[in-house]
């Protein structure tokens, strides 16, 4: 018996040993990021043709209606690519994982990618409508304004006005097949949740710009400890340093730090408050070294960008409310 018992529990060792492991499903990643850069990898470059890039993007802007026999291909070739996009757009997080200690180095190649994506997103949905589909439409548009919001997510300055340009058409073409009359009482609603999650300005402007800050900052400080300010100027510029121009002092990063940090709180006001604050900053920003001059971006410009999405949202918001 015991000669039998211990032939039996090896013969279960030995079975279970060989028995097949449950494999379990990897958890898959949150960081919408990473699923950019796999439709990043996707993509197909669009046609060189002249005259297909114009049709392009007055298809995009609204000033072409779609069609399917000159441009459908471009959204086939890159079929894969904008799915890839509107499921990473329903991700909690995006970080791209800038290089924000390299400062006025750091890497934004992947940028100019994300402004051609989100416009094929864009033809998309007027593909979409165009075959009568308009539940799929409103979900590729609104996909498109996700996607922007994660562009801009960390980003300097230069990811938030590219964002805008992401953003603007989308809020066109939804508000353009509301004026029709084309949209669902249901799709109405999934767009004025949306658009209630948003900032009024839609991006963290005052965010994008602390960072432009601290590039430019790191700049300067660079300037200030070369031993050949011109050459680390056009190294870090890619243009040569202004004539006459002297590498910043201690008491012109002082003056940068006040003037920009000024601005950062300005941008955290609503556009209109905003400009009055920034306007009568101009001065400060006069006083400033032609170095440090040439390193802020005007901000100006920046307050209209955010009038104009601020504007925008608050249209669309407002016509879905109508009845």
């Amino acid at each position: 018996m015991k000669i039998r018992s211990c032939a039996a529990i090896v013969f279960l060792l030995a079975t279970a040993s060989t028995a097949p492991v449950r494999a379990e499903t990897a958890p898959e990643t949150k960081n919408a990021a990473l699923r950019y850069w796999m439709a990043f990898a996707e993509m197909k470059d669009p046609p060189g043709d002249k005259a297909i890039q114009e049709l392009l993007e007055k298809t995009v802007t609204g000033e072409f209606a779609w069609d399917e026999k000159k441009l459908g291909s471009i959204l086939d070739t890159n079929g894969e690519a904008i799915r890839i996009m509107q499921r990473a757009t329903k991700l909690p997080d995006c970080d791209w994982g800038l290089e924000y200690g390299e400062g006025p180095r750091a890497s934004i190649a992947y940028a100019p990618r994300a402004r051609v994506l989100a416009r094929l997103n864009t033809l998309e949905g007027m593909r979409e409508m165009a075959n009568g589909n308009s539940g799929a439409a409103v979900e590729t548009w609104l996909a498109g304004i996700r996607f922007s919001r994660h562009l801009a997510n960390g980003g300097p300055l230069v990811f938030a006005l590219i964002a805008r340009s992401m953003l603007m058409p989308n809020f066109h073409a939804l508000s353009l097949e509301m004026k029709r009359g084309h949209l669902s009482e249901i799709q109405k609603k999934q767009i004025s949740s949306l658009l209630k999650e948003m900032p009024g300005d839609c991006f963290n402007w005052g965010a994008a710009w602390e960072l432009e800050e601290s590039a430019g900052e790191q700049f300067l400080r660079e300037m200030a400890s070369s031993k050949n300010p011109a050459k680390t100027y056009e190294s870090l510029a890619g243009f040569p340093m202004p004539e006459g121009a002297k590498p910043p002092s201690a008491a012109d990063l002082r003056g940068y730090s006040e003037y920009t940090n000024a601005v950062q709180n300005a941008l955290t006001l609503p556009p209109d408050a905003a400009k009055i604050k920034l306007a009568a900053l101009e001065a400060q920003r006069r006083g400033l070294s032609e170095i440090a001059q040439n390193t802020i971006p005007n901000p100006l410009k920046i307050n209209e960008a955010r009038t104009e999405v601020y504007g925008a949202r608050k249209e669309l918001l407002e016509a879905l409310s109508s009845k």
